[in-house]
């Protein structure tokens, strides 16, 4: 009986390895390798290299751009889309010659080949990461401000990758992080931050009166956005304080004026005329009625 069990047990052994050596022959096996991550500055070459040891006749590649989407960048022995213009196969990697911002993101090569053991599938994934240098960024500066007041410049781009760091110029001349650390001309109550690109004075006066400009700047390239004036003027206290005494004398003489009217009886000889008026059409109004009744009588 013990020997039977065995005699069993080695059959069904032997079942399970035809079985999944069928399986492993049908199907074939993945092998991926290690992520790639490329970097490219715009409009520069990049190649994005699929590590096969050695390509052959029998050699089937794919390359494949994945995303919520998959677009086939290399299939059939020939490129697709707009590679075909700009890019050129070296063996099993894609070589780009003029790279844009819309090219970043992820890619796949498939390797198929046949083998003893079936049909061996390898992949590669590359992470392209594409660098590009900043626009020439949007400056908002006021043109005017009144001394003691809180003001804000601000400045961004929207194209730099990596993210730009902001530094903004008073007259050609940049200011420091650090107020302290500037020029005596210059307040030292304002606020800069490098990473949002906003300028921020808690109370500007007077010798902040110029022109600005803002630099984006990252690891590619730099542009400085066109300098602008911001006029700072004292508030005018003599000049208010002589229209409120305007304001006041005006109202002051026009309640005088009408006083002196109603004293000296013009308000009321109106109202009489005004009566009498009234008094008069309703006079020839009955005197109209009367002589139309009269005409109706006869």
């Amino acid at each position: 009986m013990a020997r039977r069990s065995r005699h069993r047990l080695l059959l069904l052994l032997l079942r399970y390895l035809v079985v999944a050596l069928g399986y492993h022959k049908a199907y074939g096996f993945s092998a991926p390798k290690d992520h790639q991550v490329v970097t490219a500055i715009e409009y520069q070459e990049v190649i994005l290299a699929c590590k096969y040891p050695k390509k052959t006749i029998s050699s089937r590649l794919e390359w494949k751009k994945l995303g919520r989407s998959v677009s086939f960048v290399y299939y059939q022995q020939a490129l697709q889309g707009d590679f075909k213009d700009r890019a050129e196969m070296i063996d099993f990697s894609i070589r780009i010659k003029n790279v844009t911002r819309t090219d970043a993101g992820k890619y796949r090569c498939e390797v198929s080949a046949p083998s003893e053991q079936g049909q061996n599938l390898e992949e590669d994934t590359v992470t392209l990461e594409v660098l590009v240098a900043p626009a020439v960024p949007t400056c908002e500066v006021p043109n005017s401000a009144l001394s003691g007041t809180v003001v804000e410049l601000r400045c961004q781009d929207k194209e730099g990758n990596p993210a730009p760091e902001y530094t903004w110029f008073k007259d050609g001349v940049p200011l420091s992080e650090n107020p302290k650390l500037g020029s005596q001309s210059t307040n030292s109550s304002y606020t800069m931050n490098t990473k949002s690109g906003t300028l921020q004075f808690n109370t500007v006066s007077k010798l902040d009166s110029g022109e600005y400009s803002c630099e984006a700047r990252n690891s590619v390239g730099h542009r400085r956005c066109p300098g602008k004036r911001m006029q700072v003027d004292d508030l005018n206290v003599s000049g208010i304080i002589a229209a409120v005494v305007v304001v006041a004398s005006v109202i002051s003489v026009c309640g005088l004026g009408v006083c002196y009217a109603q004293r000296k009886g013009y308000f009321s000889k109106e109202t009489s005329f005004q009566k009498s008026s009234s008094a008069s059409k309703a006079t020839t109004m009955s005197e109209n009625d009367f002589k139309h009744t009269k005409s109706f009588i006869i």
